[in-house]
């Protein structure tokens, strides 16, 4: 079975602070779906697009349960607390079996 991957870009964060509760339901809400955070506040070398903010990349057993965990009560409870202002490319994809 093909892993599933969440894949988020934050093109600019003004205000980290803001985005403390957020992080912490969403973390909660990762760790019962059964994902792992792969990459989170690491450097990032930026080519094309040029963004070298934030990347998240966070790994899940399968592609079903990256959608699972997104779809889940706590996740959507996360996003709730998701601050205004905030803008962020989220991508669920599949890896490769």
């Amino acid at each position: 079975m093909a892993k599933g991957y969440w894949v988020s870009v934050y093109p600019a964060i003004s205000d980290p602070e803001r985005l403390t509760d957020y992080n912490e339901l969403a973390g909660l809400a990762v760790r019962a779906g059964g994902g792992r955070v792969l990459s989170n506040f690491g450097r990032v070398v930026a080519h094309e697009a040029g963004i070298t903010e934030r990347v998240v990349l966070i790994e899940f057993d399968g592609f079903e349960q990256a959608v699972a965990a997104y779809e889940s009560e706590a996740y959507q409870k996360a996003l709730v607390a998701l601050p205004d202002g905030f803008e962020r490319d989220f991508r669920i994809v599949e890896g490769i079996d």
